[in-house]
């Protein structure tokens, strides 16, 4: 256990295969090279990082219950349920914890179905576009949030 306020990151479906999958579009990083970027910069900050991954929308439900009374803030990278879950979106206001949206593409760049997003309606701000640096920018505005409160 940690004094440093806790960031949970939660990952969806298909970051496990970042650096292999669409390269052109989500980079070349793997998920485990972008969750060291994150406590590299954490560890600057003063904060702490809970990095997370899965492919099954119950289990991030769970992720995300799980930071109430845990965690200061949550950075969710929701991926393709971006556009579907209303239960991310439920357990991520039940939290009552400040979330930061972030995307590794620009979602409303790409096709029209990725144009709405379900997080976006309890997202403090939303960081899409800058590839892997995203989670980064994503850590240092969440530790300000953190900060601020």
């Amino acid at each position: 256990m940690t004094d440093q306020p806790e960031i949970m990151i939660v990952n969806g479906p298909n970051l496990n295969m970042l650096g292999t999958r669409e390269p052109h579009i989500y980079g070349h990083e793997s998920l485990a090279d972008v969750e060291a970027m994150c406590n590299e910069r954490a560890a600057i900050l003063g904060v702490a990082i809970d990095f997370r991954q899965s492919n099954f929308e119950g289990e991030l439900v769970t992720m995300i219950q799980s930071a109430r009374g845990a965690a200061a803030g949550i950075i969710i990278n929701p991926a393709g349920y971006t556009h579907t879950s209303v239960a991310i979106l439920d357990a991520l206001r039940l939290t009552e914890l400040p979330v930061i949206e972030l995307h590794l593409s620009n979602p409303h760049t790409r096709e029209d179905f990725r144009h709405r997003s379900y997080v976006s309606a309890t997202a403090r701000g939303i960081i899409c576009g800058f590839g892997s640096h995203g989670y980064v920018l994503a850590v240092d505005a969440m530790a300000r949030v953190i900060d601020a409160a």
